[in-house]
Parts: C-alpha cells; structure tokens; sequence
C-alpha cells in the first residue's frame, strides 16, 4: 500500500482507528476556498521571489483552477485516505500537474496553511454574519417606528413596572445588536493578519515576502511571531464568543415573542409559516421557531466552552488537539446565519395587536412612580415619604378593584390630602410614558431619537460595504 503523501518518517499504515480518528476531511473541506486561494497566493510569491520557475507557477494554478471547478461542480473524488482537505487539494495538484505540484508546500507547513485557511474563513463569516445583523436592525427599526406611540407595560422582574412604548423595547434590542455587529467587524480587523510563510512553528530559510502573499490575500500584513500564530485560534474563540452573546440576544428576544403570543398575553400572532400545530390539538398554534432560537443558544455555549477546554492546556506550539477546533466553529456559523435570517423574517411579518398591549397597561399600576415624582416635585415631600403615600394610594386603589390610573380627584385625596386633582392626569399611561422624555428614555420623542440615530448609523455603514 503506498505511503501517505505527508509521512516522510513514518514506515508502516496507520491502524484503521487512527485513521477514522486522524480523519478531518469530512468536516475541513468546507476551507476549500480558502485553501486555494491561499495556495495560489504562495505559489505567486515563490514565483516572486525565484522559489519556484514562472512554468511551475503558471501549472500550479491552472492545476488549482480546475481543481476549484471540480470541487464546486461536486466531482472532485474526496479519498478519506487524504486525511484532510489540504492534502486532498494536493495530491490531486500534483496528478494534475506532475513535478511542479510537489513544489507548492515549499517554504510552508500544514500548520501555517491550516492557520491561513482557517482564519480566512473565520474572518469572511464575521463579516457575512456581521452582515446579517444589520438586515436585522433594519427590519427591528423599521417595525418600531411603527409603533413609537403603542403602549407597552414596560417590565421588570417579569412585573409590569412603568408605561413605554413598543418602538422604545424594540429599538432596545436594536441596540443589542449592534453590539454584536461591533464585536463582529472589531473582530475581523483585529485578526487581519496572516499566517502564511510561519511554517511550522519558526518560519523558513526561504528568502519568502510575507508582506507579499499577506496583501495579495487581503490581510493588513502578515502575524508578528510566527511560534504564537501557528497555534493562535483566539480568533476562532472570539467568533464563538460573539456568535454565543449573539445568540444571548436572539434568546431574550425568543422568550419575550413566546410569552407576547400566549393567550395570557396576546400581544402578538406570529405568521402562519413560522408556527406548527399540533399533533393531538386542533387548536393549538405554537412558537416553534423562537423556542429553537432559544434552544440553539445552548448549543452555541456549548461550541465555545469546547474550544476553550481544548486550548487551556496547549503548550506551544501546533498540538493534534487543534484539530478540533473547525467542527464547533461550522456548527455555530450554521446556526447563527439561519437564526438571524429567520428572526428578521419572523420579526417582519409577525401582527402586533396593539390594543391588547394598551389594556395590559392598565394592570399593575404602571403610573405609581408618577404620583411619588409629582408629590416630591410638587409637594416637596422626601422621596421616601411619598414612595409610602403612593403605596396607600395602590392598596385604595386594588380594594376597589382599580388601576391607580383610573382613581378620581376624590378618591386620590381621600388617600391623602395633599394630592391635588391634577395629579390625575399625571396619573395617565400615555402621560407617563411621555412624561420620561429624559435622554434614552421611552418618550416617543424620545424613542423617535433613538431610532433616528440608529437608522443614521445603520445607513453610513451600508454605504461603506
């Protein structure tokens, strides 16, 4: 049986268990771009600088073209036997191409090429990812100005705590996402760099330019050390970090629509196409795709939480353990890309009804914190003291099976004297939601502000894609 393209040293056939366990090609081949292309980059370089002949360059990337073409037209022949996607490309390279195949790998290894290949792609998903979340903050904003005058019970504790409007709860998560969008794109600058020519852990003797093929692959330039950049794959655990907070946000958001198209709350109905039935319950209409959403999160945290107990006892340099960190990583991207697109679709077409939101308003006595304000603005009453006041007023109120916002002049003054009939109109949702016109507060003006600002930041950074 012939030997393995990469064993120089080792003289007998791996057992059949090493093997299936050595095995990455069924999950690596997903870097067959970034394999290319970084080979091609090498093979100018060598060109360049006189490694290799202009003739073996020319054959080696013809040979990889048609490579490409066979792979992305499903006929390229993966032999488990190649062990992962690199030694794939290259043993066919060289049936293609003969002599001058065998001379890509010059002044490289396959550590440095996995590094190459693999954060090339980590990078192109942050910013196809970070992409996405901008059609998402667009679809949030879009649908909270809409309803920058719809009443909400804002909550706290899962309590109905103090009036806001829709706009203002949905630009919140808007908010959230943009920091995900930030962590992705800071990301992909700060691993800007490339890998290419460390070679196995010390560079080469090869008179290379790394600047060369870092520029020709869209890198800023090439890593600093190559000993710490053949083993580095903090940019795959940032990915996975910023996909698991990412992922933290869709799940809120996931309860919140779960809880918002209960009976009990029949805020909202979601679109016929993002529900399921039952099977046993006619009846029934259920929220399947948040609570997926939600359940993917922990399988986000879990891809994280693996690559770091991988990593956290590595010594330098390359380690066989590295090996997994790709699976975890396709598995979060995967996730991620179709979470986000079926959120903003969700999202986009879902009803809100909007008057089921307004009598929900009218439980809780979401305007008591007004009364305390008026009695410390208007009374000069300590904070404290009117806090107690307005507790009376909640218990008046409750024994008479009432909001406090619909208790009268009489009766606010029965509870204490020094309230005066004009703190009824204080008392008014739409009054108290106004009323909190403080900067990033949830006074439509307020909330039309935000979603002004969002909408200004979201169109400069399209403008520069």
């Amino acid at each position: 049986m012939a030997k393995h393209i990469a064993s120089a040293r080792i003289s007998t056939e791996s057992s059949a268990l090493l093997k299936e366990l050595n095995d990455s090609l069924p999950f690596d081949r997903e870097l067959y771009r970034e394999d290319i292309a970084g080979s091609k980059a090498h093979a100018a370089m060598l060109k360049e600088q006189g490694i290799i002949s202009p003739e073996d360059y020319e054959a080696i990337v013809s040979g990889l073209e048609r490579i490409l073409g066979e792979i992305e037209a499903g006929e390229f022949d993966f032999d488990r036997g190649d062990e992962d996607i690199h030694m794939a490309i290259e043993r066919r390279l060289t049936e293609l191409v003969g002599e001058a195949g065998k001379r890509l790998h010059t002044a490289r290894s396959r550590n440095d090429q996995v590094a190459l290949d693999f954060r090339m792609y980590v990078l192109r998903k942050d910013r196809e990812i970070a992409a996405l979340l901008l059609d998402l903050i667009e679809v949030l904003l879009r649908r909270a100005r809409e309803h920058t005058a719809t009443l909400l019970p804002g909550m706290t504790h899962l309590q109905h705590a103090q009036p806001i409007n829709l706009g203002y709860h949905l630009t919140a998560y808007a908010a959230m996402f943009r920091r995900d969008w930030k962590r992705f794109t800071d990301s992909a600058r700060r691993n800007n760099r490339s890998p290419l020519g460390c070679a196995a852990l010390a560079g080469t003797p090869h008179p290379i330019d790394r600047r060369m093929s870092a520029n020709a692959l869209g890198f800023e330039g090439p890593t600093l050390n190559c000993l710490d950049t053949v083993s580095d794959r903090d940019f795959a655990l940032e990915i996975l970090f910023n996909i698991a907070t990412m992922m933290m946000h869709i799940s809120r958001l996931s309860e919140e629509l779960i809880l918002w198209s209960t009976s009990e709350f029949a805020f909202v109905r979601l679109a016929d196409e993002h529900a399921t039935g039952s099977s046993i319950m006619p009846q029934k209409k259920n929220p399947d795709i948040p609570e997926l959403l939600r359940g993917k999160t922990g399988r986000a945290y879990g891809n994280l939480m693996a690559l770091l107990t991988v990593m956290k006892g590595l010594p330098l340099a390359y380690n066989k353990d590295t090996q997994e960190d790709k699976e975890g990583v396709f598995d979060s991207v995967r996730t991620a890309e179709l979470s986000l697109r079926v959120l903003a679709e969700m999202i986009d077409r879902m009803e809100i009804d909007t008057e089921a939101m307004e009598r929900a308003c009218m439980r809780g006595h979401l305007s008591a914190t007004d009364l305390a304000d008026w009695l410390v603005r208007e009374r000069g009453i300590p904070f404290r003291d009117a806090y107690h006041i307005v507790g009376k007023a909640v218990n008046f109120a409750e024994e008479r099976g009432k909001d406090i916002s619909e208790l009268g002049a009489e009766e606010l003054a029965e509870v204490d004297a020094r309230i005066a009939p004009e703190a009824c109109a204080i008392l008014d949702n739409r009054a108290s939601m106004n009323a909190r016109s403080s900067e990033g507060g949830t006074a439509t003006v307020r909330t039309e502000e935000q979603i002004e600002t969002m909408e200004k930041w979201l169109s400069s950074v399209r403008s520069e894609e």
